[in-house]
């Protein structure tokens, strides 16, 4: 058996690569958090005697199913599902589902080995998993969305349970998905239970659920700039997508005082140098949740440009929010922001910033929160829902808000914590350490299991 001190990265992402080879998403997720993990677990040889880092990087099981639908002209389909159950060590499996054609097993496993850190932090007894389809939504009518997620339940109910696994939504799964979802447990199991979260308030949801992952980032920024005695307000705020996270960062950035002058989709971005306020906000929620359309029509309605099949990351900007999908800021996005003066950068997505993009923020000592941090107020608020299905309550907006706040307060402290080094806090360090010592601690309770 190796010494503690033979425990290097390269050797280490050696074997992980060959056990899991052309899974690059899921070796980047990997590498990040093993290049500050390993010189922590140098100095604790009891997580090395007991192969800690090599069990959290393989999954408990990992579930591949098929999943067959009609459409409405009556025409049969095939798509796979997937659930992998990735470290149950302090709490039931939770993390969501992404139906969306890019799903693969790199990707989910990925995602649900951010979650177990993402997960820890929320200081709530949550374990770690994610799932999905390859199955797009975008264009199908309601009725063949239906019909996909009961079939996709079929299989999914054999393996989850409150106290199992608790899925949520993610790309591509919204209310009505989890709705359907949900449904389809319902009527197979005869029991209604809270296996699901992001469930309609009418049947065991929570209030500010949507709201969470926005709200959080936002929060979990002004902590940030809260250290380092300054605030929001006044401040110009570039941010990548305009789904669900992104529209309530927004919200809350409008809120707090800041200046909101970006937004982005699939097709392009659009600059508003005036900045987007709440009645904008409002029409941009319309165009994507209700009539689904670019934001181009946004820019047309405004007389704005819209810079079709562009990023936003070189508009100058305070602060940058990317809250679209993975790796959607490379080095040289960061060279742009870097040389227009940003302050900081808050991940709103799961891995929107690619590793070269992170060293070059570090390097610079600029604000930067990994994801795992910056965006647990979801899965925060996701197991809030938990409890309050437990105890058959629901608690207000106001109550619910007060204790994400206090959430994503707590990660921070835990981030600087773990994170403080000559007058400079690398967050994403202290964020990997932090997440990975309750986990590990409760791995070596348990024995070699």
């Amino acid at each position: 058996m190796p010494k503690p001190n033979d425990l290097t990265l390269e050797h280490f992402m050696a074997g992980l690569k060959r056990r899991n080879p052309g899974e690059t998403e899921f070796h980047q997720a990997v590498e990040e958090v093993a290049t500050y993990l390993i010189p922590y677990i140098q100095k604790f040889p009891k997580y090395n005697t007991a192969r800690i880092l090599e069990r959290l990087t393989e999954p408990d099981r990992i579930i591949i199913f098929r999943v067959c639908w009609e459409d409405d002209e009556g025409s049969v389909h095939v798509n796979r599902g997937y659930r992998v159950q990735f470290n149950n060590a302090i709490g039931p499996y939770k993390g969501g589902l992404r139906f969306h054609h890019s799903v693969n097993l790199s990707i989910l496993k990925f995602l649900g080995f951010e979650q177990i850190l993402k997960n820890s932090l929320t200081t709530l007894p949550l374990g770690a998993g994610k799932g999905g389809a390859d199955f797009n939504p975008k264009g199908k009518s309601d009725t063949e969305v239906m019909r996909f997620c009961q079939a996709f339940m079929i299989e999914l109910s054999k393996h989850i349970g409150e106290n199992i696994d608790v899925p949520a939504g993610d790309i591509g799964v919204g209310e009505r998905e989890i709705s359907y979802l949900f449904g389809q447990y319902k009527r197979l199991k005869n029991e209604f239970t809270g296996i699901m979260t992001g469930k309609g308030l009418e049947f065991g949801g929570s209030k500010i659920r949507k709201e969470a992952t926005g709200f959080g980032c936002v929060y979990f920024m002004q902590e940030m700039l809260k250290h380092h005695s300054d605030d929001l307000t006044g401040k110009s705020c570039v941010i990548s997508g305009s789904g669900n996270v992104a529209q309530y960062a927004a919200l809350k950035l409008i809120q707090l005082g800041a200046k909101v002058i970006t937004m982005s989709d699939s097709t392009g971005f659009v600059h508003d140098p005036d900045g987007i306020n709440e009645e904008k906000l409002n029409n941009i929620i319309e165009l994507k949740t209700v009539k689904r359309q670019s934001l181009s029509e946004y820019a047309k309605k405004y007389k704005l440009k819209f810079h079709e099949g562009k990023k936003p990351w070189a508009v100058p900007c305070h602060l940058a929010f990317p809250c679209a999908t993975q790796n959607e800021l490379d080095e040289n996005d960061a060279k742009e922001l870097l040389k227009n003066r940003c302050l900081g950068i808050a991940e709103g997505a799961n891995m929107p910033t690619t590793i070269e993009a992170v060293k070059a923020f570090q390097k610079a000592k600029i604000l930067f929160s990994p994801g795992k941090a910056s965006n647990a107020g979801g899965v925060a608020v996701s197991g809030l829902e938990m409890t309050q299905n437990s105890i058959r309550l629901s608690w207000s907006d106001k109550e619910l808000e007060d204790r994400l706040r206090v959430i994503m307060t707590n990660i921070h402290e835990e981030c600087v914590a773990h994170g403080w080094e000559d007058g400079y806090v690398d967050y994403v360090k202290g964020a990997n350490i932090a997440g990975f010592s309750k986990v590990a601690d409760a791995m070596l309770a348990y024995g070699v299991i």
